[in-house]
């Protein structure tokens, strides 16, 4: 056994030498691929460098300025506590994916299973979330503001605020669900065709199944996006700091409440530590996030 063991150890080093010189022989016939080789390895080294300077320099101003003072349950002036913007977060969250999940799923099934070829609909429909995934966030918060607050006449709501991002976020799941559903190859949807199921039981326990951890994925960036979102929550759900008692009142989020530190000026220790706890949220739900789409992938 450990003579087997040796020769493929032996077998692995002599398969990686000889891949090896061909990747030079290969730069060395192809200058240009060298150049976008290292162009791809700089780029790697630039983005991981700045992740890990950004969340040292967070960590490093907030972890000290942490108290017991900022999780008490009231927001005053001397405790300037996050808890309430940490409730009404997890509210609006839950909200704007209540209302753009089902909409965002259910539009990327008919595009892709149901809509004919050469549809001009769907045509419209992707160009249309193309679009919208390019308007800033402020276009949005503007929009809610408009149409929430002055022409339904509910001022800052936290209703407002989650239909606000719910619009906001529909186009990224729309096309993640879709290229999720595109993947999902043609064989097993013919496999249960011939087995005699019909086309809504293929989607809803064949064809959804499958997609499901690309789909995950798209609800990770939404989560994402909503909780770190601030501009377009400024105008419809507005800045109160007390926990939303109804839909119909004003609140705001972990993202707004750090914003309204830092311009007010007063508090920048505390924004800090609230920059640490906004971190650790989203880290938190996109690691809970990939456990969930990793533990239903293996299932499938």
């Amino acid at each position: 056994v450990l003579l087997r063991i040796e020769k493929e150890e032996s077998l692995m080093e002599a398969i990686n030498k000889e891949s090896a010189l061909q990747r030079l022989k290969s730069y060395r016939k192809h200058p240009l691929s060298a150049i976008l080789f290292l162009l791809v390895v700089i780029s790697a080294v630039i983005t991981l460098t700045v992740l890990i300077a950004l969340i040292a320099y967070i960590l490093i101003k907030g972890i000290p300025n942490l108290s017991p003072e900022l999780f008490e349950w009231e927001y005053t002036t001397e405790n300037v506590s996050m808890m309430p913007a940490i409730i009404n977060t997890l509210i609006i969250t839950a909200l704007s994916l209540l209302f753009a999940l089902p909409v965002g799923i259910c539009s990327a099934i008919y595009l892709v299973e149901y809509a004919k070829r050469g549809n001009k609909l769907v045509s419209i429909v992707r160009i249309t979330t193309e679009t919208l995934s390019g308007i800033p966030s402020i276009v949005y918060g503007l929009f809610g503001y408009l149409f929430f607050n002055i022409f339904l006449e509910w001022s800052y709501t936290i209703l407002g605020g989650a239909l606000t991002l719910a619009i906001m976020i529909l186009p990224l799941i729309m096309r993640t669900t879709e290229e999720a559903l595109i993947a999902v190859p043609d064989l097993y949807r013919e496999g249960s065709f011939g087995l005699g199921a019909g086309k809504l039981r293929t989607v809803f326990r064949i064809v959804l199944p499958s997609a499901v951890p690309g789909i995950l994925a798209g609800v990770i960036l939404a989560v994402g996006r909503i909780v770190g979102e601030t501009a377009a929550l400024l105008y419809p759900a507005g800045t109160a700091t007390t926990v939303a008692d109804g839909l119909m009142s004003s609140g705001r989020t972990l993202a707004v409440h750090m914003y309204a530190l830092l311009n007010e000026g007063l508090y920048m220790d505390q924004a800090y530590a609230t920059a640490v706890v906004l971190l650790v949220v989203v880290i938190g739900i996109n690691a809970l996030s990939g456990l969930i789409a990793k533990k239903v992938g293996v299932k499938d």
